[in-house]
């Protein structure tokens, strides 16, 4: 015994060390590569802040700029707009900004193109002028022109008495935004999406998320977007997600575009450099991982050899380890509410109060430690066994109807009634009778448990060593 207690000390100091020292490597090595990765990330935004700041604010503020002009409001002013003074301008601009622009006067119900089209603002036809009237913000970004799909900035224009004379507004072909990812992608290695509050990916970097003809690409399409947890996905909170897409690993940045509602999803791949570091840590844990196992597995031997210097009161039964009733009301209201269906089954050693008082205590504990080895070696995976009362065991078997509930407890049944006797007692049989009953909706685990105590009596009044079920009506 004193050898053990020395071992015991030993086993506890070296657990003491080996710990000490696995929680320090994770520390420094999670420290050093969320320093590189925020470093990455870091390093990525710049450039991404730079291409939103040309491709899409600068237009914003172009358009904003302009749509405060006089001149502008001269033109939209007044019951008649004069189409040639309006084209003329629109071609300047065009020419002086290199983008596309247009006016969608409200008077005249028309919207006038820098390429000299005309489109007439028809509600029920063109959708975009009537949603986009009567919102709130004054601008708004939108794609549209589907045969030559644009990237559109509207701004509301009001006279001086703030009367709504139209939208003005500016527009880039999606053509030249692909351009401009791809040359990015090419530089830095990262993705674009830019995401309106829907969801809905208004821009990108992957010409095959681009919208045509109205069909836009959602997030929850994206199978690395539909792979995350649901809390995420809802609140679109991507910030510092690490994900995997064609088996690469990508970091995720956001930048908000309040001006437009939008978010903007940077997709940046880790560096090599950082890959490296996350192998050779986890090499790192893996390699100490086998050693203490490898260390609990001589532990366990060790242990296992000096049982025998051990008090035989200190040897903890396997009983002692089942789930009490307090906790299998728990473990029954989740099983249910995970599973279609649930049957219960009640286990009752036949005459133990009998044996007991005959034979023992001791041997009463000895048949049922028996009896609950055997049920713990042939239930199913899934299948809980839990302690009942001092005599009776219950088993909760998920997704399991009454009738094969029913096969699985005859087989039960019988394993026990064939189980070699104690060696002790070798005249002495041992068998149970098994009670069922069972739930295909929610039901408190009192009113299913009823039913099977009744079961279980049933059999014990047909003459024990049976099952018997009992369903609720």
């Amino acid at each position: 015994m004193n050898t053990f207690r020395t071992l015991h000390r030993s086993i506890l100091v070296l657990f003491a060390v080996v710990v000490i020292a696995i929680v320090t490597l994770v520390h420094f090595s999670i420290s050093k590569i969320v320093a590189e990765q925020s470093r990455a990330q870091q390093q990525s935004l710049s450039p991404a802040i730079s291409l939103i700041v040309e491709q899409i604010l600068k237009p914003l503020h172009i358009s904003e700029a302009l749509g405060h002009s006089t001149e502008l409001v001269d033109l939209m002013d007044g019951e008649k707009v004069n189409e040639a003074t309006v084209f003329k301008t629109l071609d300047r601009l065009e020419k002086e900004f290199g983008l596309s622009f247009f006016i969608a006067s409200e008077a005249e119900r028309k919207q006038y193109n820098s390429d000299g089209s005309i489109i007439d603002l028809i509600e029920g036809e063109v959708s975009w002028y009537f949603k986009y009237k009567d919102a709130p913000q004054d601008s708004v970004a939108d794609i549209g022109k589907w045969e030559d799909t644009h990237f559109y900035i509207d701004i509301k224009i009001h006279d001086e008495a703030e009367r709504f004379l139209g939208f003005f507004g500016v527009g880039k072909s999606l053509r030249s935004f692909i351009e401009i990812f791809d040359t990015y992608k090419q530089e830095y290695g990262y993705d674009f999406l830019f995401v309106d509050g829907s969801g809905d990916i208004m821009l990108s970097s992957d010409e095959s998320l681009i919208a045509s003809y109205s069909d836009f690409t959602n997030l929850s399409e994206l199978p690395w977007y539909s792979s995350l947890p649901l809390t995420i996905q809802n609140e679109q909170a991507l910030n510092n997600k690490l994900v995997t897409i064609d088996q690469k690993d990508y970091l995720i940045a956001e930048v908000k575009l309040n001006q437009f509602g939008w978010t903007v999803f940077l997709l940046s791949p880790l560096e090599d450099r950082q890959a490296e570091i996350s192998q050779a840590f986890i090499f790192s844990v893996v390699t100490l991982l086998v050693v203490v196992f490898s260390l609990f597995l001589l532990i366990y031997n060790l242990l296992y050899y000096f049982r025998k210097d051990m008090q035989p009161e200190l040897v903890v039964r396997h009983t002692a380890r089942l789930p009490e009733r307090d906790n299998l009301e728990f473990i029954y209201k989740n099983l249910l509410s995970e599973h279609n269906s649930l049957s219960v089954m009640l286990i009752n050693v036949d005459h133990l109060s009998d044996i007991i008082d005959t034979h023992g205590r001791n041997t009463g504990d000895d048949i049922l430690e028996k009896v609950v080895s055997y049920l713990a070696e042939k239930l199913r995976e899934q299948d809980i066994l839990g302690r009942w009362s001092s005599t009776e065991f219950i088993v909760l078997l998920p997704n399991t109807g009454p009738h094969v509930a029913f096969d699985l407890a005859q087989n039960l049944r019988h394993g026990v009634a064939t189980l070699p006797p104690l060696v002790e007692h070798p005249d002495l049989q041992i068998t149970a009778s098994i009670g069922i009953s069972y739930t295909a909706s929610t039901r408190p685990m009192q009113e299913v448990t009823a039913h099977a105590e009744d079961a279980l009596y049933q059999a014990k009044r047909d003459g024990c060593n049976l099952v018997r079920s009992q369903l609720i009506d």
